[in-house]
């Protein structure tokens, strides 16, 4: 009898699973496309606005972060569409978390105290929010 009744909740369930899949996957794109980008900004040297749309068009690394950029915007979608914007969401603010671990090994940013904190209350929240729409 259960078996009739439980196609359409574990379909639910499925699309929610294969949004945050898709939501945590912008997160990796995202912080791709921003280290891209900043690897890129290095080598500008025209200043202003202008200067940076030449670059954009003509230094692969600035270009490449923004496409990725593009595709992260059409993983947000697919991502929205089936999941709830409250929990989908607030996962993007792992793209912070990634963005600083890379850095540190990329850029050789310095951690402190204060970035960690950072990390752990983002990280923090994040799995507050997902357990509350779980309860």
């Amino acid at each position: 009898m259960s078996s009739t009744a439980s196609p359409i909740p574990i379909a639910i369930v499925d699309k929610r699973r294969r949004s945050l899949l898709l939501v945590f996957l912008c997160t990796l794109v995202g912080a791709a496309a921003q280290m891209l980008i900043k690897e890129g900004a290095t080598t500008v040297k025209q200043p202003g606005f202008l200067g940076a749309v030449i670059a954009m068009l003509t230094k692969p690394p600035l270009f490449a972060g923004y496409c990725l950029y593009g595709l992260n915007t059409i993983l947000m979608v697919l991502a929205l569409k089936d999941g709830e914007l409250s929990l989908v969401y607030p996962v993007i603010a792992l793209t912070y978390v990634w963005v600083e671990l890379v850095s540190i090994f990329v850029f050789h940013e310095p951690m402190n105290v204060f970035k960690a904190i950072g990390i752990t209350v983002i990280v923090a929240g994040v799995a507050v929010l997902g357990r509350s729409k779980s309860a």
